[in-house]
């Protein structure tokens, strides 16, 4: 099978044996897999080793070994976490992180159950009431799912993005208050809030940028939050954040069990009553609100490509960003 993997700033398709089927794992045949710009192209321009590159997918399920009840073989799955889901044609994926698909989603929504995951744990981080409001800045394809999710739970959100194009998908979507504009984005929200501020602004920026911690403790409520999803510097003015009292939360992955060799490996889950929310809830999550209409992925995804040309995808997000939102990899017709 084949296998993508960065090597040296640049991709490949390498040929490796096919998985072997263990307890508590899904043995996967991959449909699609999305991409995720942020991490894979930073992972891409970073690493000196040879490395895989993906953690997103969804396909049909080829084996089940022991423990495996939830899943059958023939079954359509969404999967999610690396270093078991990635880009390649077969997928061998621990049971809790995979997740049964109702007829009513599409593949290539369904491919992005990674970034709904971390989206969602992203707002339960935030810790929202009802009525409460928050600013989203960064509209790449997370920054979009976590708007998409917090209107459908009815919070009042606000978006800023510096791509024009990024604002209006989610004003498409029902999302008024998205700008591309810094001032006016604070003027309106400023109005909106009664001159309080947001409960939560949520970073979702690359790039290791600074001073973004500073600008969200402006935007913020007094005893207001922060929370960490991207790449951001963590430098701060202590000052203004004491005079907040905020709070600055990172935001890790789909939630907890995530790294977690027990939960995730030994297929030992946690009771609901002590993590209501785990990552694998969290996907099913993500799947329940796909099914139900409550988000919509599908305009999101502005380019579909064939795994053999999967290289082209990350020199879009490059060269073409105003162009290029999510990138679907197709494996149909391409297992060798």
């Amino acid at each position: 099978m084949r296998v993508v993997y960065t090597v040296k700033g640049h991709i490949e398709l390498l040929d490796q044996e096919a998985p072997t089927i263990e307890d508590n794992y899904v043995i996967v045949k991959t449909i699609c897999s999305a991409i995720s710009p942020g991490t894979e192209i930073m992972l891409k321009d970073t690493t000196t080793v040879p490395s895989t590159l993906g953690y997103s997918a969804m396909g049909k399920v080829v084996e089940i070994g022991e423990g495996v009840t939830h899943v059958q073989v023939g079954d359509r799955v969404a999967c999610y976490g690396s270093p078991f889901v990635r880009h390649a044609e077969l997928l061998k994926v621990p049971k809790h992180l995979v997740i049964l698909l109702q007829d009513q989603v599409s593949d290539q929504e369904a491919a992005y159950v990674g970034p709904g995951a971390i989206a969602i744990h992203a707002l339960r981080q935030a810790d929202l009431r009802f009525g409460e409001s928050i600013l989203v800045v960064g509209l790449g394809i997370l920054g979009q799912i976590i708007c998409q999710v917090a209107e459908s739970s009815a919070y009042q959100v606000f978006g800023l993005d510096l791509m024009r194009e990024r604002a209006e998908k989610l004003i498409e979507f029902g999302s008024p208050n998205m700008y591309n504009n810094e001032d006016e984005m604070t003027r309106h929200m400023t109005k909106l809030t009664g001159g309080i501020g947001v409960d939560v602004v949520i970073l979702c920026v690359g790039g290791g940028l600074s001073g973004m911690i500073d600008k969200a403790l402006g935007w913020i409520r007094d005893r207001g939050k922060i929370i960490i999803v991207g790449d951001v510097a963590m430098s701060f003015n202590r000052e203004q954040m004491f005079q907040k009292e905020a709070q600055l939360l990172i935001s890790r992955a789909g939630g907890p069990g995530r790294y977690m060799v027990d939960y995730e490996q030994r297929g030992i889950d946690y009771p609901i009553g002590y993590v209501r929310w785990t990552e694998g809830r969290n996907m099913a999550e993500y799947m329940r609100l796909l099914t139900q209409g409550k988000i919509n992925i599908a305009p999101l995804i502005t380019h579909r490509l064939p795994l053999a040309r999967i290289a082209e995808a990350y020199d879009l997000y490059s060269h073409s960003p105003r162009e290029v939102l999510g990138v679907v990899v197709t494996y149909i017709g391409e297992m060798a």
